[in-house]
């Protein structure tokens, strides 16, 4: 299984994932590292309120580790 990077943001996320290529308050995997979104794993869960995006992002992450994803989070 690949490695992934999850997180959350308020702006859509293809845009969020070019802030991170161009190093615009980037987390370092992610721009580095970073190929292409994964949709599939997130689009069911936007958008939410802020403080369910915080659980969630914690969840997501556990739930695609038992699923033999590699997670990094930041």
């Amino acid at each position: 299984m690949p490695l992934v990077y999850v997180g959350m943001t308020g702006l859509d996320p293809d845009l969020r994932f070019d802030r991170h290529k161009a190093g615009i308050q980037a987390n370092r995997f992610a721009r580095d590292f970073g190929l292409r979104l994964r949709p599939e794993l997130y689009e069911r869960y936007n958008p939410m309120p802020y403080e369910q995006a915080r659980a969630m992002e914690v969840e997501l992450g556990i739930l695609l580790r038992k699923q033999g994803y590699g997670v990094w989070q930041a």
